[in-house]
């Protein structure tokens, strides 16, 4: 049996119960994913996976395979995986899309963790400041950050009590040494809650898509003694750089290149050092705070070696 032969079988074993949906259909979609889109299989089953969740309308134990388990937010580390949590709102966002209801931070002691509630779920409003206890959550990964999806089988419970949400950000000090490919400006997804950046106009799940520009910085900062991979949003890359994205887009369309936007960018801040902070998601630590800090007196040295990667 092929690895996909196999991943499509446990996926149809999955939502054989609920989806009139065949082995062979499933098989054909990673088989396009994986051959067409050039989709690592692990993602491509992740793809397969949400687009069924989506569609399906399970009962708890059906979804959870017996029931989910409580766990803290420190514990999620895998997608697909369905858990209880008792937590607080910290924040709530303005949802992208109409399928979305709500979007936003919950956390607990252990840390803070992206929430999604789909529209269709049609749960009661979370409110920012209230401790809720959330059941049956199923936790979903895109580039090393995890998430939380709210669905129709979610049970929501507010809780009379207050949490002291703990703080799992890192912090980073060194010199910014790389940029690494994949920087810059770029073209994200503008799909319902996908914001996977599209290589040659196409997204890993959704094809051929108008995509919408964005800035980002994939960066390498040495401390001395180990590298560290940061990668900087939109507005993080704005104040790192000084270039916004309307400046990026312009400065594209006059070169006729998106390099140039790299190139501007690493001539202002490789050999610079920085302070940054904030959580780790996989390999990267995604900067929600960042400090320009003073050069030492080697800096002619750290330069020579950026040039060099």
């Amino acid at each position: 049996m092929t690895d996909l032969r196999q991943h499509a079988d446990e996926i149809h074993e999955q939502f054989s119960d609920s989806l009139d949906v065949s082995v062979d259909e499933i098989e054909t979609r990673l088989e396009t994913l994986v051959s067409e889109y050039r989709v690592p299989i692990e993602e491509a089953r992740r793809s397969v996976v949400s687009t069924y969740l989506d569609e399906a309308d399970m009962d708890r134990e059906e979804l959870a395979g017996g029931g989910s388990e409580a766990a803290n937010v420190e514990d999620i580390d895998k997608p697909e995986e369905w858990l209880d949590l008792t937590v607080k709102v910290v924040d709530l966002w303005e949802p992208r899309a109409d399928s979305i209801a709500q979007v936003g931070l919950v956390g607990d002691e252990t840390g803070r963790i992206k929430f999604t509630k789909w529209a269709k779920s049609d749960l009661p409003e979370l409110e920012e400041g209230k401790v809720y206890r959330l059941g049956n959550l199923v936790t979903d990964e895109y580039e090393g950050s995890f998430s939380v999806k709210l669905n129709s089988t979610t049970t929501i419970e507010e809780v009379d009590e207050d949490i002291e949400v703990g703080d799992n950000a890192d912090e980073v000090e060194g010199a910014l040494v790389d940029i690494q490919s994949g920087s810059g400006l770029i073209k994200r997804c503008p799909e319902d809650d996908c914001t996977r950046v599209l290589q040659n106009g196409r997204c890993s799940e959704h094809g051929d898509v108008e995509g919408e520009f964005d800035l980002r910085i994939k960066g390498v900062i040495d401390d001395g003694e180990a590298v560290h991979e940061v990668i900087f949003n939109q507005e993080a890359t704005e104040e790192l750089t000084g270039i916004t994205l309307d400046e990026a887009q312009e400065m594209a369309m006059d070169a006729l290149d998106t390099e140039v936007v790299v190139e501007e960018m690493g001539e202002t801040v490789l050999g610079r050092y920085y302070r940054v902070r904030g959580p780790t998601m996989g390999r990267y630590v995604l900067a929600d705070d960042i400090e320009t800090l003073g050069a030492p007196d080697d800096a002619e040295s750290v330069l020579i070696k950026a040039r060099s990667l």
